[in-house]
């Protein structure tokens, strides 16, 4: 059986000293930024994403919890890649489930914008989308906690994805106004995408709700309409 040190020490040998010196600034661990006292090695998604194919099939969920749970980012990322790994592999609806329980028992260790991206949709989104079990999402954004709202609205992206865009549309409004700019690219980002699948339905929400739009969720919205377009949008002229 795998164990988590066993991931540790295979990242630790793929770790890239340029890296580690960026990727702080990069995510923002200063004090009071949102990745305070976050630690880095510096190991690329790609090499992390090798660490993944040779381990994941490995390692127990209780083995996991303690890579899930380090204060280095890239073994939290590392151990996200891996349960979703796990839950896309995975045929066994109770095996699912599990996977889903335990992501949410640890969501206080998924706590960056590449934390939450990297798994929640895969996981999250998915199971609510095929269990139909939407209320998981709109719980998580109800939450106080920004790092659970970012979840619920990328969420949804497996919703996009499947041609339904009515929760993306409900829980970007929920949470339109959040006051950190991660949310207001998050709800900007998921519009966007729902008007890769579908220009109409992005035009008539953004018709309707662009005004009281934050500037950043706007310019995230409608970053691939054409330029006469998003200029009448981000002019006021609609």
């Amino acid at each position: 059986m795998i164990k988590a040190n066993d991931i540790k020490d295979a990242l630790s040998v793929l770790a890239i000293p340029e890296k580690k010196e960026i990727y702080p600034r990069f995510f923002k661990d200063g004090k009071g930024e949102y990745a305070e006292g976050d630690l880095f090695i510096g190991v690329t998604v790609p090499d992390q994403r090798k660490i993944v194919e040779a381990f994941w099939n490995g390692i127990s969920l209780s083995n996991l919890s303690e890579l899930l749970s380090s204060p280095v980012h890239e073994h939290r990322h590392t151990a996200l890649l891996i349960l979703v790994k796990k839950f896309e592999k995975s045929g066994d609806s109770e095996e699912k489930e599990e996977i889903v329980k335990f992501y949410l028992e640890h969501n206080r260790f998924i706590n960056n914008w590449d934390l939450v991206d990297c798994s929640c949709y895969k996981i999250l989104g998915n199971y609510a989308f095929e269990t139909q079990n939407d209320e998981l999402l709109r719980k998580l954004s109800r939450s106080e906690n920004m790092w659970s709202k970012r979840m619920a609205i990328v969420g949804t992206m497996f919703h996009i994805k499947k041609g339904e865009f009515e929760l993306t549309k409900e829980l970007a409004l929920y949470n339109l106004n959040h006051p950190h700019d991660l949310m207001h690219k998050a709800n900007g980002w998921l519009l966007r995408e729902m008007g890769k699948v579908d220009a109409d339905e992005l035009l008539q929400f953004l018709k309707i709700h662009y005004l009281k739009m934050p500037r950043t969720s706007l310019r995230y919205a409608i970053e691939k309409l054409d330029e006469e377009l998003r200029q009448d949008f981000l002019q006021s002229r609609i």
